[in-house]
C-alpha cells in the first residue's frame, strides 16, 4: 500500500501510518463503496424509536453519526463520538448518553457488537438514605407546598421506583384494590409490578382516573423548584424565591442539600432491609435489580448478628481504679 500521509512532518506521517495499518487490519481499507439502501445510523435510530424505545440522547447521536453506514460504527467510532459530544463529563455520563443508546440501536438493527464501556463507567455507587423522621419531614413540607409533590415523594419512598418510572406511570396500570402499580418502562427495560402500602393507596384514591398520568410533573425547573423548597422548609428555613430571568438561584446552606429524588429510592431499599427484613435475594426478587451485585450495596444497613458479640467486650468501668501491678525487682 503506497499513499501520501499529507504532511511533511515525520511524526504526523507516523501517526497516519499507524491509523492506516489499523484500518487495513480491520478490513476498513480500501473503503468499500456504500451499497444503495444500506442501513445507516439514521435509519436504524428511527426504527429503534418507532419500536417504542427511549428517544433520550438519540437526537445528539443522530446529529453526530447522521447517514454513517452501520458497518462503519465500531468501537473507535463510538469512542470518538463520546469524547466529541461530551468532552467534559464523567465516564458514567458518557456511558449513559453514548455507549448504551448506540449499543441498543445497533443491536436493534441486528448488528452483533460488544461495546466496551469507558473505564469508571459505573461511577461511584451512592447509598445515602433518609431516617424515618427526616423522610417524613420532607414529605410533610412538600404537602404544604404542593400536595402532588408529597404524593410523588411518598410513591418513591414506598415503592423504590425511579423518578422517571413514577412520572411515566399511567392510571391504567394502577389497581388500588389490589394495591399494585405496573411499571411498563424501567431503566433496565424489564417491566415489573410493584406493591403499594395501604397508606399510599389512600393518598392516591381521591385522585384516581381511568387513564392519564398519575403525576403531572415533567422533567424540569418547576418540579425541581418545588422539591428544593420542600427540603429547605423541612429544615426550618424560609422558602427560596424564584430567580428572575438571567439570575442564578440563591440557596442558603441547608441540611438536606444532599437529598435527591433518587435518595428516596435508596431509602426504600434500606428500609426494606432494616424494617422489612428483606435479604439480598429478596431485594432482587422485587424486580428492582437484575442481579445481586447492585442489591448487595444495601447489606451495610443491617448489622450482622456477629456484631452482637461486641456486648461481651470488656467495659472501662470494670478496670477504672484498679491499681497497676508493679513488676517485682530482681
Amino acid at each position: 500500500m503506497d499513499r501520501s500521509a499529507g504532511s511533511p512532518k515525520k511524526a504526523v506521517a507516523e501517526r497516519e501510518l499507524k491509523k492506516l495499518e489499523g484500518r487495513i487490519e480491520r478490513g476498513e481499507y480500501p473503503e468499500k463503496p456504500q451499497q444503495p439502501g444500506a442501513p445507516t445510523f439514521l435509519s436504524a435510530a428511527i426504527a429503534y424509536m418507532k419500536a417504542g424505545r427511549s428517544s433520550r440522547y438519540v437526537g445528539r447521536l443522530i446529529e453526530h453519526f447522521k447517514d454513517t453506514p452501520l458497518h462503519e460504527i465500531d468501537q473507535s467510532a463510538i469512542n470518538e463520538a463520546a469524547v466529541t459530544l461530551y468532552p467534559s463529563v464523567s465516564p458514567a455520563t458518557r456511558n449513559v448518553a453514548v455507549y448504551t443508546p448506540v449499543s441498543a440501536i445497533l443491536h436493534h438493527a441486528g448488528i452483533e457488537i460488544v461495546v466496551q464501556r469507558p473505564k469508571g463507567y459505573k461511577g461511584n455507587a451512592k447509598t445515602l438514605w433518609l431516617s424515618p423522621p427526616d423522610a417524613f419531614a420532607i414529605i410533610k413540607a412538600a404537602n404544604a407546598l404542593d400536595p402532588e409533590m408529597g404524593r410523588l415523594l411518598s410513591f418513591l419512598l414506598f415503592t423504590g421506583c425511579r423518578i422517571g418510572e413514577a412520572l411515566a406511570l399511567d392510571w391504567r396500570g394502577v389497581s388500588l384494590d389490589q394495591r399494585t402499580a405496573y411499571i411498563e418502562k424501567s431503566k433496565n427495560e424489564d417491566p415489573r409490578t410493584v406493591r403499594m402500602k395501604p397508606e399510599l393507596c389512600a393518598l392516591l384514591e381521591p385522585h384516581k382516573r381511568q387513564s392519564g398520568k398519575v403525576f403531572r410533573f415533567h422533567q424540569g425547573g418547576h418540579r425541581n423548584f418545588i422539591f428544593l423548597n420542600a427540603k429547605v422548609t423541612a429544615c426550618g428555613l424560609p422558602a427560596v424565591a424564584r430567580p428572575k430571568k438571567g439570575e442564578r438561584q440563591q440557596v442558603p446552606p441547608y441540611r438536606f442539600s444532599w437529598v435527591t429524588f433518587h435518595t428516596f429510592c435508596h431509602t426504600w431499599a434500606t428500609w426494606m432491609r432494616m424494617f422489612g427484613g428483606a435479604d439480598v435475594q429478596g431485594l432482587v426478587s422485587t424486580g428492582r435489580w437484575r442481579d445481586e451485585r447492585s442489591a448487595k450495596r444495601y447489606t451495610h444497613t443491617v448489622a450482622h448478628q456477629e456484631w452482637d458479640r461486641t456486648d461481651l467486650l470488656p467495659s472501662s468501668g470494670e478496670y477504672v481504679g484498679t491499681p497497676t501491678r508493679k513488676a517485682k525487682a530482681q
